[in-house]
């Protein structure tokens, strides 16, 4: 009985851990690397297993450097089952579909590229869109709650991770002869008393404990201060004349914005502003997420009873096509542009930023962590000038980031979910940068736990873990 950290180990992206039990190979999310050096050849590298002879997946949530990387391990053999939950399916058909599509896309400019300068040869996709869907089949949804063997020895709960719809901490009984472990995967921990979902939910005893820890070094503003300082930022953005750019993930993180959008709406003046949903993919999530209403805390439940919309904002454009994207750009002031992606590493938030980065008049929001090697990251240190589709633009808008809006869990909710786990257990930490991992690791030490910082190739004896 083994488990060995792979991706996800020492960063934040690119999530996967192989557990081995019973001879059968089990992994824990199969998620794409996103920033830092050379993300794409390091996507396209060979694992370092067999993809035909793993047995299952368990996906914990459906942000692309969770299930990223799930359709390729298909195309190498994978043909397993796929555990996750009804939510998590939904919105995974959803984010797949799209990162196939930008797969092909950045394929085909680049195929161009090497043909008009004489190179030979053509770059293929990581997975196309037909990989994608031909990977649902093998989904089996499995509820918040629900006990299910999913290989011999090996029982599955999920549990509410309160980080996006869907999101899910999963508990694995595991019996390997007369060998009993219980080993809990914390996927991404969420905040707790935020809005429309519910807070992380506490579990059983467990023996050994894989723990997030994105922002392990560090606690998010208060709420109430973080609603404060948006709104004073729209009440400058409106003084001044520019507009607002707000990079979100298309998940989780758009459907808060919109509901703080909607739940401030006269306090905040938003009569002044045209606010534009400029992602397809947003879009469509927001109607996964009102399809899935029943996983939203009371009194998201009682607003949606109320409004019977999701969001209720009378000045909201949804756009859906390339055209009405790009007529944004011809506005100088008064949007409020929310698009994709979060981390700037893609989609219209790109050209929307290469429009209004220049502009002292004008703010970037940002919303959520943005990983070493993105543009988000280059514009949230503030560097002088950035590169946006090979030039260079200057930083001369306002940048904020608003830590409140995180869809991760800081120091404190970590700890907090944690705590409630009977018993104590030993903890290897993940899914953060160094520094992140190495303060939340002294964290626990200092309240007695026994907490490492995982190394990518490293594995544990979990018959010796306990």
């Amino acid at each position: 009985m083994q488990l060995e950290f792979y991706g996800g180990a020492g960063e934040v992206t690119g999530s996967c851990h192989i557990l081995t039990v019973n001879g059968r190979r089990l992994l824990l999310d199969c998620g794409m690397i996103q920033g830092g050096p050379s993300p794409d050849e390091r996507n396209r590298a060979e694992y370092p297993f067999d993809a035909a002879r793993v047995d299952a997946v368990i996906l914990s949530h459906a942000h692309i450097d969770h299930c990223g990387r799930l359709p390729l391990l298909r195309k190498r053999g994978f043909r397993g089952p796929i555990f996750t939950n009804p939510a998590c399916r939904d919105l995974m058909r959803i984010l797949l579909a799209d990162s196939a599509n930008m797969q092909e896309r950045d394929a085909e400019r680049d195929n161009r590229k090497r043909q008009k300068n004489g190179i030979r040869g053509t770059v293929q996709p990581l997975y196309t869109l037909e990989d994608a869907l031909d990977l649902l089949q093998q989904v089996r949804t499995v509820r918040y709650g629900q006990a299910v063997q999913v290989l011999p020895g090996v029982e599955l709960t999920f549990r509410d991770a309160g980080h996006i719809l869907g999101s899910a901490s999963v508990w694995l009984a595991l019996r390997e002869d007369e060998l009993v472990r219980r080993v809990t995967f914390s996927g991404d921990i969420g905040q707790y008393d935020t809005p429309i979902l519910r807070d992380p939910e506490p579990g059983p005893a467990a023996d050994l404990v894989l723990m997030e820890s994105t922002y392990g070094d560090r606690l998010h503003r208060d709420r109430a201060a973080t609603l404060e300082e948006f709104g004073s930022i729209l009440r400058t953005a409106k003084r001044d004349g520019g507009n607002v750019l707000i990079p979100a993930f298309a998940v989780g993180r758009t459907q808060e914005i919109l509901y703080e959008l909607a739940t401030h709406y006269d306090e905040w003046g938003l009569d002044d502003w045209r606010v534009y949903l400029d992602s397809p993919m947003a879009i469509e999530a927001t109607a996964v997420y009102w399809k899935h209403a029943e996983l939203f805390d009371e009194e998201a439940q009682e607003w949606v009873a109320r409004e019977r919309a999701l969001p209720a904002l009378p000045n909201l454009t949804l756009c859906r096509t390339a055209d009405e994207s790009m007529a944004i750009n011809r506005l100088t002031h008064g949007a409020i542009v929310i698009a994709g992606s979060g981390m700037c590493t893609g989609g219209r938030i790109v050209h929307h930023l290469k429009h209004n980065l220049a502009r002292p008049e004008c703010d970037v929001v940002f919303s959520g962590f943005q990983a070493q090697g993105t543009l988000g990251r280059a514009i949230v240190e503030r560097r002088e000038y950035v590169r946006i589709h090979g030039s260079p633009v200057k930083v001369a808008a306002r940048v904020h980031t608003l830590g409140g809006f995180s869809a991760h869990g800081d120091q404190h909710d970590l700890m907090r979910w944690y705590g409630a786990i009977p018993g104590r257990p030993p903890v290897w930490l993940v899914h953060g940068e160094p520094a992140a991992a190495e303060a939340l690791r002294d964290a626990l030490r200092r309240d007695g736990t026994r907490a490492e910082v995982a190394v990518p190739g490293v594995t544990l004896d979990l018959g010796a873990a306990a």
